[in-house]
């Protein structure tokens, strides 16, 4: 068993200053002065005064295999680190393939989940990549939700962007109904996530599909919402009629430069709108950050980091002013109901053990347990991969 002992518990709602209990993975209590003395086995106390423990965070758009490619082979990026995911506070993320589904395969996509699972992360997966028709292990998209099960959904399916490779929406809706009616039979959320670029168009091919009248928002979860102007503005009606929009943290100067949103402020935008409840924050983590010159061709590139979720999350409570339970619930508790992750995104008896220790003065992270192991404690990370 493990207590986590006189931490300010956020839920993400305030519960006050209370202990965490924890057996098997799973928190078993949150009360003041939980005393497990007494008990015929070994009891490890996380001292974590000074500290804030908040759900571990949910990175529900990452690139565990690496992403890039767009400037050729030299340019693929490397797969995600355990260490990297710990050092920010992540306990959970949501695998995805990109531009490139040939080179990356579902099938290594897969294996690396289970890696990640084997080394402590919570991980699981979209089918496809940007390209119609989608990448899958079995042939089909709703085999691969129904029958593989870290698969929850479709994606992320290119729209609006130079990169795609221009489906129909006849194609698009038959992903989408294929992910709906797979996850209807598996109880997952059998979501599509969607690559939203930069093209005029933007939102337009998912309000197609919803103008259709047989397939709810719920169904599409739209990412990159931050982009530019335009596609923040669309997003903000979508969520207004009731869809997910997601925004990305990680991000390069030369973007916001060029008209991306800050993630921070898009955040504050739509808590200020009345939306929070609509909205995701994921870093695109491992995905490559191209800049391409006005003639489409890459001019440079970097790698997203899941280090820029909780950064964004940190500054919009420190310098815009965002409650911290409603900056906190965009990378907890709302992707893990748009998701139907089960036992993630909140501190609750029954859930999983998922917690992130944060100092109070700075909110800087120092500590995190996943699945009720201690992966980092006063800032030192406790564990790595086996070849990091």
């Amino acid at each position: 068993m493990l207590v986590i002992k006189n931490a300010q518990v956020y839920a993400p709602g305030s519960l006050g200053s209370v202990d965490i209990a924890v057996e098997a993975g799973k928190i078993v209590a949150i009360a003041e002065g939980l005393s497990l003395s007494g008990l015929p086995f070994p009891v490890e106390e996380l001292d974590a005064r000074g500290l804030l423990a908040l759900p571990g965070l949910i990175d529900s758009h990452v690139h565990i295999l690496g992403g890039g490619g767009e400037g050729g082979f030299a340019t693929r990026t490397p797969e995600l680190k355990l260490v990297d995911c710990v050092r920010a506070g992540v306990s959970t993320v949501v695998g995805t393939l990109g531009t490139d589904g040939l080179a990356r395969s579902m099938e290594s996509l897969v294996a690396k989940a289970y890696g990640l699972r084997a080394q402590g992360l919570s991980c699981w997966l979209y089918t496809g990549s940007y390209r119609v028709p989608p990448a899958t292990v079995t042939g089909d998209v709703m085999k691969d939700i129904m029958m593989i099960d870290p698969i929850i959904g479709a994606g992320e399916l290119a729209v609006s962007d130079h990169r795609s490779s221009k489906p129909t929406q006849a194609e698009l809706g038959r992903i989408a109904s294929e992910a709906r009616v797979g996850g209807m039979l598996s109880g997952k959320a059998g979501v599509v996530n969607f690559h939203i670029g930069d093209a005029p168009s933007a939102l337009a091919p998912l309000r197609e599909l919803v103008a259709a009248g047989d397939m709810p928002r719920s169904q599409f979860i739209p990412t990159h919402c931050n982009r530019n102007p335009q596609v923040f503005a669309e997003s903000l009606d979508w969520a207004r009629e009731g869809g997910w929009a997601d925004l990305t943290t990680s991000t390069v100067p030369r973007f916001i430069e060029e008209g991306e949103v800050p993630a921070s402020e898009a955040l504050k935008r739509f808590l200020d709108e009345g939306l929070g409840g609509r909205l995701t924050c994921s870093s695109d983590g491992q995905g490559s950050l191209p800049i391409f010159d006005d003639k489409g061709v890459l001019a440079g590139i970097s790698v997203a980091s899941p280090a820029s979720l909780w950064e964004t999350l940190r500054e919009a409570i420190l310098s815009r002013s965002v409650p911290l339970e409603k900056a906190v619930a965009t990378a907890t508790a709302n992707p893990a109901r748009a998701l139907k992750l089960p036992g993630k995104g909140e501190l609750a008896a029954g859930a999983d053990a998922d917690v992130l220790l944060v100092r109070r003065d700075d909110l800087s992270v120092s500590g995190l347990v996943a699945r009720g192991r201690v992966m980092m404690k006063d800032g030192e990370v406790l564990a790595k991969g086996n070849f990091e």
